[in-house]
């Protein structure tokens, strides 16, 4: 079985869906996994994606703020979501396909702008939601798993625009890489897009800030694809659609596409 995975923070589902629409109409992957949906699971735009095919959907909703959906031209169930450091927010779903790989879909804390907790307790959820990440897998190894989403944290020097200068900015802290990597390792998740593109700069988010964020491409890599060691070699060709990012009223981020033959 062979299928192709897109991971995108669509920042308003309803806003737009209609770019929704576009990226399901002209690359069609067999599932989308959308972040901060801003919606309750009733209010999305659940028919307009059902008309391109995609029947399926595995959803946990809330109105205005996170969210997180998995869209799917290929049968699956959910298979259920954790509220990590009791927060409160819909920041995970899980869902499996019939060939048995369950895919997590997460959208972790941004943080806001200060990276100390004591001083900004927005930061302190963000470093506890990680870890209570970590704890979970290291007490349930997850096996035959995809872990996609808005992770809000770029990890290598060549994942953001100046690694200097972003080293006291929050998505970029000391800190924060190292709860992410604890993270990756309890859990043996294998980074599939740095496993496809290992060199260079690599950016999924621009900020709305800059107009000319093409130009300046001060952009972050926030956005991840990974999966567990016994099917990380069926990961392949991966890629992110950065023209997304320039289409009219667009996220501030861009899709991040992987395969699979399993």
């Amino acid at each position: 079985m062979s299928f192709s995975l897109a991971t995108w923070n669509i920042n308003s589902v309803r806003l737009r869906a209609g770019l929704v629409e576009r990226l399901l109409s002209e690359e069609a992957p067999d599932v989308l996994c959308l972040q901060e949906c801003k919606s309750p699971v009733d209010k999305i735009p659940a028919e307009q994606f059902h008309a391109l095919g995609y029947h399926h959907i595995v959803a946990r909703g809330q109105k205005g703020y996170n969210g997180v959906a998995i869209l799917s031209k290929l049968p699956l169930e959910d298979a259920g979501g954790h509220d990590f450091a009791a927060l409160g927010h819909a920041r995970h779903v899980a869902a499996r396909l019939e060939n048995g790989v369950t895919i997590h879909n997460f959208y972790v804390p941004a943080g806001g702008d200060k990276p100390d907790r004591a001083i900004n307790e927005k930061f302190g959820q963000k470093l506890d939601y990680l870890t209570e990440m970590r704890d979970w897998f290291h007490a349930e190894t997850p096996e035959k798993a995809i872990l996609v989403g808005d992770l809000n944290i770029a990890p290598r020097e060549d994942d953001v625009w100046d690694h200097k200068k972003l080293l006291k900015i929050v998505s970029h802290t000391p800190i924060e890489v190292e709860h992410l990597a604890q993270t990756q390792d309890a859990g043996g998740w294998v980074d599939i897009t740095r496993q496809d593109l290992p060199e260079g700069n690599l950016y999924s988010w621009w900020s709305y800030r800059a107009r000319d964020w093409d130009a300046a491409d001060k952009g972050r890599r926030l956005d991840h694809v990974w999966a567990t060691p016994d099917i990380a070699n069926a990961g392949h060709s991966s890629r992110i659609l950065r023209p997304v990012r320039g289409w009219e009223q667009p996220s501030d981020h861009a899709p991040v596409f992987a395969s699979f033959d399993l």
